[in-house]
């Protein structure tokens, strides 16, 4: 399968699904939780935004990471969390409607965000030479991308909301197809190499995505947040919209070797947060 087929259409496509299914699953009313619940969007997005980039930087660092899988990494710690969270949330027995006002809230700054954590990342790793800038045609591209099927998600489920509840389950599934799909496709792309990048960058997106769900749980609890705030704020951060961090590398960096880091980090982040839920879920429970 060709790249440009990857990346101009399969990526966008995948996003857009996902996106959609986001916005089935969202009201205006969620986004007055950042209100009603200010603190844990406040802990939630500086732990996404500020904490987890600075965390894997360290983690970059001291792996001594090949430039493109440090960048790479660094990409997917500034992507934002993925709507598979709100699932392993549900699951953990966590606050899902803190998870559904994050993922919207980190997916809509991610948009500036992205721009400023990937350019000081290539700028770091790779040099002032290998420097290549989001230019704002880019960051539109982004955000289109990303709101507009939001969007047109809550669109329906306010116009056609009995009809957006039977659809959301299939779109959900839709959603885990693809990713699953664009994990095989983008390993494929780089398969020459795929094995031995896996045993380069592996340890370190483990690490980073242990680092994740543990910093996301105990953060909020320093704080006195409630553990279900605790639980939907670990899966938020720990459980990273792998397949934008793909179609930044493929489309918009141009560069495949930058998928290999979410790649992988996605076959892990999956058991990993299964793992997390259930131990939450017992925990709770006791």
């Amino acid at each position: 399968m060709q790249a440009s087929f990857l990346s101009l259409v399969l990526l966008p496509l995948a996003i857009a699904i996902i996106m959609i299914g986001l916005g089935l699953s969202l009201t205006l009313a969620d986004f007055k939780r950042i209100f009603v619940y200010p603190k844990a969007m406040i802990v939630g997005l500086i732990t996404q935004m500020i904490v987890l980039p600075a965390f894997c930087f360290g983690i970059a660092l001291v792996t001594n990471l090949p430039p493109e899988l440090a960048v790479g990494l660094m990409l997917l710690a500034a992507a934002p969390g993925g709507p598979s969270a709100n699932l392993y949330s549900h699951m953990a027995n966590g606050d899902v409607a803190l998870n559904v006002s994050l993922t919207a809230l980190n997916s809509l700054l991610s948009i500036i965000s992205i721009g400023v954590i990937v350019n000081f990342s290539m700028a770091y790793f790779m040099q002032a030479d290998a420097y290549v800038p989001l230019q704002f045609q880019k960051l539109l591209e982004v955000f289109i991308l990303i709101v507009t099927p939001i969007g047109i998600g809550m669109a329906l489920k306010f116009y056609f909301p009995a009809r957006a509840l039977q659809a959301e389950k299939y779109v959900k599934m839709a959603s885990g197809a693809f990713l699953a799909l664009l994990i095989i496709l983008a390993g494929l792309k780089e398969i020459d190499h795929l094995w031995e990048d896996f045993g380069i960058v592996g340890g370190a997106a483990l690490l980073f995505n242990l680092g994740c769900l543990g910093i996301g749980y105990g953060l909020p609890l320093l704080f006195k947040l409630p553990p279900k705030q605790a639980i939907a704020i670990s899966m938020e951060v720990g459980i990273h919209n792998g397949s934008l961090a793909i179609y930044i590398a493929l489309s918009i960096l141009h560069n495949g070797t930058m998928t290999i880091p979410a790649v992988v980090y996605s076959l892990i982040m999956f058991i990993t947060a299964a793992i997390f839920a259930f131990w939450s879920q017992k925990r709770i429970a006791n």
